[in-house]
């Protein structure tokens, strides 16, 4: 590998490093133990995951450092180059900290990055991947030497800082509940927060809305074909008519979401046997294009319970549905923030939604009340196109907050 050789890889690296911007940080970014020798950080394609390790590089090292380098594996260069040439050349140029990107277009990405940590000793490596799909399925001889970190998509409270309307701190879940009164009256004071709220379900989970407001549904259908049309075969190695029973599954669960579906009439309209049925619908619930909310108690750890399948974000509703329902909106946006901060949620017999099996939550309108719950302790009513809620009323909006 000559200098020559490598020279394409080293000005995109400075170029990129150059133009990130360092106005707005996700939430992840500051969470990071950079001196880590080995990160890994996946999370679905469009979430900002390039642009957080650009910032990095560029507010630790500087532009064109010589100890510093960021490559993605969808370069054309590694048509014709293999990716541990590469590393091999920056190690004895005297880089030492590489940053390796959209890692799952090397088909055999696991035994790439421990090549390069068995043989490149004090190397450190950041490595990241648009899919879940693939990350998740060559972890194996990885897991006890890495820290993986999970970016998801923007909360509202990111949004609002990202789209110039404020900045606003982390709100943690129970003082939430406790005070929310409060908290939304200091949001709202200089905020007409449900239009902004209402826009964001609508474009503002994904970063990339910025680039081209009026063509992000489109730009986001793209994402999604990316994901079922690369990274499925990639890590299932199914074949391109399993391909299209996969797309046919989305658009079918994706018009009729949150929903409990009839897995025999599923498999029936997609023409395909359960094994397989089950298999495409767990690639897509780990690629977070759906997320399953898992029906009763989950106290009942032995049984195996049914799921109410929701889409993975408000964004992708509005994506692929042409006019999603009003309720299922909500209870999207309800589930994908309250995961993204790492609680756990269950559908109940009463009610929505029961958070950390302790806390019944109903969703609904401006209008709901207590009916369905009103004699069961730790319960809340949700109430969207709300300001400030009271009592045990609170707007939905606030669920954006806690990451």
């Amino acid at each position: 590998m000559t200098d020559s050789d490598i020279s394409i890889i080293l000005e995109t690296s400075d170029r990129l490093t150059a133009d990130a911007s360092l106005g707005f940080h996700r939430y992840l970014y500051e969470k990071i133990d950079w001196d880590e020798d080995l990160l890994c950080i996946k999370g679905p394609k469009g979430t900002g995951k390039t642009t957080l390790i650009l910032q990095h590089i560029k507010e630790t090292f500087g532009v064109a450092s010589g100890t510093a380098v960021y490559f993605s594996l969808d370069n054309v260069w590694f048509a014709d180059h293999r990716p541990i040439e590469a590393i091999d050349y920056f190690y004895k140029n005297g880089y030492t900290h590489l940053f390796i990107d959209e890692v799952h277009h090397c088909p055999e990405w696991s035994r790439l990055i421990k090549t390069a940590i068995d043989s490149y000793p004090g190397m450190k490596i950041v490595y990241s991947g648009s899919s879940i799909l693939k990350m998740d399925k060559g972890q194996a001889d990885l897991s006890r030497r890495q820290t993986v970190y999970n970016l998801k998509g923007m909360s509202f409270r990111e949004f609002l800082e990202y789209d110039g309307q404020g900045k606003f701190p982390v709100v943690d879940y129970l003082e939430l509940k406790g005070t929310h009164r409060k908290l939304a009256s200091g949001i709202c004071g200089n905020l007409k927060i449900i239009p902004l709220f209402k826009r964001y379900l609508k474009s503002g989970y994904y970063p990339f809305y910025k680039q081209s407001p009026n063509h992000f549904p489109d730009r986001l259908t793209e994402v999604v074909n990316n994901v079922i049309s690369v990274d499925l075969p990639a890590v299932e190695g199914v074949t391109p008519p399993t391909v299209r029973k996969a797309r046919k599954m989305l658009m079918v669960l994706a018009k009729s979401c949150p929903q409990q579906p009839n897995m025999s009439e599923l498999y029936r309209q997609l023409e395909t046997e359960r094994n397989m049925g089950l298999r495409l619908l767990e690639a897509l619930e780990r690629a977070e294009l759906f997320t399953g909310v898992d029906v009763g108690s989950l106290k009942l750890k032995h049984l195996t319970r049914p799921k109410k399948i929701f889409l993975g974000d408000t964004n992708l509703m509005n994506a692929l549905v042409p006019q999603p329902d009003i309720g299922a909106l909500r209870e999207t946006f309800f589930v994908n923030q309250l995961r993204a901060a790492g609680h756990v949620l269950s559908a109940p017999e009463k009610g929505d939604f029961v958070v950390d099996e302790a806390s019944l939550f109903e969703i609904g309108g401006e209008r709901k009340g207590f009916g369905q719950i009103k004699d069961v302790a730790d319960s809340f009513v949700v109430n969207d196109d709300t300001e400030v809620g009271i009592g045990n009323k609170i707007p939905l909006w606030l669920f954006g907050f806690l990451y």
